[in-house]
């Protein structure tokens, strides 16, 4: 695999990672970034969790692939 190769699957785990934090927003605006928004335990269920679970593993595989790139000189 090259450096080129690795650089491009990196940069789009990245925008997937990106999309899939997004996609788990659930603030009321602005307010739910600042903590505006009442806050109460809710299980992950259906595709919350399914999304959740995606998220996770695209963040292993972006701190795999920028580990792999370290040894790849």
């Amino acid at each position: 695999m090259t450096k080129e190769t690795l650089s491009i699957i990196q940069i789009v785990l990245s925008v997937l990672v990106v999309i899939f934090i997004l996609l788990q927003q659930k603030g009321e605006g602005l307010s739910g970034i600042f903590g505006g928004m009442g806050e109460f335990y809710a299980t992950r269920r259906g595709l919350e969790k399914t999304i959740f679970i995606i998220t996770i593993v695209l963040v292993f595989l972006l701190a795999a692939s920028v580990v792999a790139g370290l040894f790849l000189v």
